[in-house]
């Protein structure tokens, strides 16, 4: 192999691999910059979907944390019947991918947006998903964007539940509303100090 075609696959070997995007670990997760350090294309995505929607970022990455850990093939846990040891009940919705959107909904944004082609796997059609539908709820709801734990609240309930208080004495829901918010205010605080450094693009960045 010549010079001139190894640097040529070098070249394109680096390229495919970059595109690769690993899970973040546990560590990783709990701070926004170690996120997206090493996955440059997510902060870009959750900038557009922010300029887009006006959505911040932090919450929008909150929101994904808390419902899928950043696994693209998330799925609710089937039920507790079992047969030679699997898991065999009904799974409890049709939620999936990054963001655990229902079918429904996913069709709603789909046509809405004209994005027919998103997929729920993909974290840029995700995070997009995750500002049109907090987007919609505040307009819905006439809550904040940067309420974090309403916009949660809101966003496991839809808007009309949210409206209608059926959190309300949810305890476990509301702890989780909770920690999102706290989740969305402590990203915040980290992106301060890392933004300007994500807004370089890398060649492949």
């Amino acid at each position: 192999m010549t010079v001139w075609k190894f640097a040529v696959w070098s070249v394109a070997f680096f390229g495919v691999a970059s595109c690769a995007t690993v899970t973040p670990t546990a560590s990783e997760q709990v701070n926004i910059c170690d996120i997206f350090d090493d996955r440059k294309r997510w902060y870009r995505a959750a900038a557009k979907s922010e300029d887009r929607w006006n959505v911040p970022i932090p919450l929008q990455i909150a929101i994904i944390k808390q419902e899928s850990s950043f696994d693209k093939d998330a799925r609710p846990s089937r039920g507790q019947r079992r047969f030679f040891g699997l898991a065999r009940g009904k799974r409890p919705s049709s939620a999936r991918g990054y963001a655990q959107a229902l079918d429904s909904t996913w069709d709603e944004y789909r046509s809405s947006t004209g994005n027919q082609s998103a997929s729920r796997s993909d974290f840029s059609d995700s995070v997009d998903f995750v500002g049109w539908y907090v987007s919609r709820s505040a307009r819905q709801t006439g809550t904040s964007t940067s309420d974090a734990r309403s916009q949660y609240l809101a966003y496991h309930e839809g808007p009309g539940g949210f409206s209608r208080g059926t959190w309300r004495g949810n305890s476990a829901l509301i702890a989780t509303a909770n920690r999102v918010a706290a989740d969305t205010d402590r990203f915040q605080a980290q992106l301060n100090g890392c933004e300007r450094r994500l807004k370089r693009r890398g060649i492949f960045g």
